[in-house]
């Protein structure tokens, strides 16, 4: 296989800036702690209101985030997904090539490039995100990257694709794609409400082609309401007929399912500065250790270390080679 991992999503850049001021939040008319969706205007008037406080850009949407922490860990990644003609896209797809290497990405003359401006709280990393989807969730057909699916030991795909809209339609045939050549297929279902929305979706998908389910303990009660996490991992697993479910838990760890085995994965303490894609580093860790056939255990060590690297610092993609290169000898160990 010519690819570890090959990601299919929503294409958006992040934009993350600390504050100590609270009151900004609130002069914007903004409610903490939530996601705002605003148009390319409005999201340009508060950006402008921040710009000066030290913004950091990264490449984002959680597919990229995790290819991008794949790549960053010496896996080979590629990622599709879509970005205006703009200074923005082009970033964009820098930025991916620097952690993986290539990019597939598709670009569209009709629409700027989808961004989160993501507002930090210096107190207790609480995050305020204006949301601009843009020319992301515009991508009108897999064409040919079909091709790398093919080549690839794992595809990954984020719930949020599956919600109304052109991009449903590719990533279910994506995910065929691949499947039919005899990669696994992931899926991070991204949010409860993802569930609440596609759930008999979410159901039938999981039954026909993922290998691997990413989820947390709220999106896990969506689907089993009345067990602890633990039970509620495995019950998935069994229902839906997926190999590999791992239930992240936050500061409690995490739990995974695998071919019926329940495997139980600390959490590595750390000062939390940034949550941003805590979850998709975790995915990352975790699928760069599954391509090299790790049992369980050591995928999700691995996965907890990377997730503990990440909320350490601003952006979900951890940039210190270092740091990566020590999380994976430990978690060999």
């Amino acid at each position: 296989m010519t690819y570890d991992v090959a990601g299919l999503g929503n294409a958006l850049m992040d934009a993350l800036v600390v504050l100590d001021d609270a009151a900004i939040i609130s002069e914007l008319g903004l409610v903490r702690g939530t996601m705002h969706p605003y148009d390319h205007a409005g999201w340009q008037r508060v950006y402008e209101r921040v710009r000066t406080l030290g913004v950091v850009f990264d490449s984002g949407g959680s597919a990229a985030n995790t290819c991008a922490t794949v790549g960053r860990l010496g896996g080979r990644a590629i990622y599709c997904g879509q970005v205006g003609d703009d200074q923005m896209g082009q970033l964009y797809a820098s930025l991916l090539v620097r952690a993986c290497g290539s990019h597939a990405l598709r670009i569209s003359p009709d629409a700027p490039t989808g961004k989160v401006l993501s507002l930090i709280s210096s107190r207790d990393a609480e995050r305020t995100m204006i949301t601009d989807l843009g020319a992301a969730v515009r991508l009108s057909e897999l064409g040919s990257y079909a091709n790398e699916l093919r080549r690839t030991r794992i595809a990954h795909f984020e719930g949020y694709t599956l919600l109304d809209g052109p991009m449903r339609q590719i990533v279910l045939e994506a995910m065929e794609v691949a499947h039919a050549a005899g990669g696994r297929v992931s899926l991070d279902v991204s949010d409860p409400f993802v569930v609440a929305q596609v759930r008999d979706l979410l159901i039938t998908i999981a039954e026909r082609w993922v290998d691997v389910l990413f989820l947390n303990a709220a999106e896990a009660r969506m689907f089993e309401p009345r067990l602890d996490p633990e039970d509620a991992c495995a019950r998935v697993a069994a229902t839906l007929g997926v190999r590999t479910v791992a239930l992240k838990l936050g500061a409690q760890g995490s739990v995974v399912s695998d071919n019926g085995e329940l495997v139980h994965v600390d959490a590595v303490p750390v000062h939390a500065i940034d949550t941003t894609g805590a979850g998709d580093a975790y995915a990352g860790g975790y699928l760069f250790a599954l391509a090299r056939g790790w049992p369980a255990a050591r995928c999700g060590k691995l996965a907890s270390a990377v997730a503990a690297l990440a909320v350490a610092q601003i952006g979900a993609v951890v940039k210190d080679a270092e740091k990566l290169h020590a999380a994976v000898r430990a978690a060999e160990r």
